[in-house]
């Protein structure tokens, strides 16, 4: 994590640089040393081939409630593919209609991201994909029922048997988990502001461009950079100007959760800021529903800067060029269920 000197340090310097609007070369170039295009190609996977068979099997998990307790819940329930990934809810409903701590994150482009959850707790989507599926809160399942549940239906083992070839038992929560990888690696969405990047000067407005010199020059950039302009780094939230509780509940503590140390406390992940225009709420916390809104709070609390009208407009539109086009994806037919498919059950046990 940046200390507080480095990254203040870095802001005054980034306002130093002010100065009328640039040329789009020079500003692409001061671009390209922060961030970097969406590749063209699906990203290569740790210890996980990404296969035809192994997403289509991916998807189908990613969007069967069979996978939750319940039989109500599914990955797509808080990450909506269709909704830009996320279910666009202060906090998500799960079972047993109860809330969860923090705001969903959008499932697009999470395959850049260093690390997942708000906290990092998961070093990739394949761990993460474990996580919800036994959160109690969540889809409140068991890796057992999970199982019994995928080896009750033969059309389920013939995927997995496809999708991880070789293996003599193929139907593992391990593969379960590595398979929604795999699909969810496909859920990238090129914007305008990579087209730009590659070159095209048009790909974005005159007021996007200068939204994106205003982003630099702030210092927004210390933070939000990378492929997925967040998403590859943990800073405090408030760190010049700590916000009020009803935007920072003083009961999470973010990273300090996972680490149990002192400096982690009211640590988060950058929020990665692709398809930022389609994923209100805003924050881990989902309490602010305007962009503009959320642009302001964070120049005062993460930088100190008191951004003018005109600079938070534009910062704004420069976001919206990071809108993307979602990947076609059609809803899969899911296995029928047998006489040895677990029942659903919507017992809330205690977390």
């Amino acid at each position: 994590m940046k200390s507080l000197t480095a990254t203040l340090a870095g802001s005054a310097a980034a306002f130093a640089l002010a100065s009328p609007a640039m040329a789009q070369d020079e500003l692409r170039d001061w671009a390209l040393d922060m961030f970097s295009p969406v590749p063209a190609t699906v990203p290569a996977l740790e210890d996980n081939i990404v296969t035809p068979e192994k997403v289509d099997l991916g998807k189908a998990l990613f969007f069967d409630p069979r996978m939750s307790a319940s039989g109500v819940f599914s990955c797509n329930s808080c990450h909506n593919v269709g909704t830009g990934g996320d279910d666009n809810m202060p906090t998500s409903v799960g079972h047993g209609w109860q809330t969860g701590p923090r705001n969903s994150p959008t499932v697009f482009n999470a395959v850049f991201n260093e690390a997942q959850f708000w906290d990092g707790r998961a070093a990739d989507l394949a761990e993460q994909a474990k996580g919800p599926v036994q959160a109690g809160v969540e889809m409140a399942n068991t890796p057992d029922n999970v199982l019994a549940t995928l080896n009750s239906m033969p059309e389920y083992v013939e995927w997995f048997e496809a999708s991880f070839p070789g293996e003599d038992d193929p139907v593992t929560f391990d593969n379960f988990a590595k398979a929604i990888e795999a699909f969810e690696a496909t859920l990238i969405t090129p914007a305008p502001f990579d087209a730009w990047l590659n070159g095209n000067d048009a790909a974005m407005t005159e007021e996007q461009v200068a939204g994106l010199e205003t982003f630099l020059e702030a210092g927004c950039a210390s933070c939000h950079n990378g492929v997925n302009l967040g998403g590859n780094g943990y800073y405090p939230f408030g760190l010049v100007e700590k916000p009020g509780a009803e935007i920072l509940p003083e009961g999470d503590k973010g990273r300090y959760q996972v680490t149990e140390t002192a400096v982690d406390e009211y640590v988060f992940r950058a929020s990665p800021l692709r398809n930022i225009t389609e994923t209100a709420p805003y924050f881990h916390s989902g309490v602010v529903w305007d962009l503009r809104t959320a642009v302001d709070i964070m120049a005062s609390s993460q930088l100190g800067a008191d951004l003018s009208e005109q600079e938070i407009d534009e910062i704004t539109a420069f976001l919206g060029a990071l809108t993307g086009e979602v990947p076609e994806i059609t809803y899969p037919m899911l296995p029928a269920e047998t006489a040895e498919t677990p029942r659903p059950s919507s017992e809330v046990l205690p977390n």
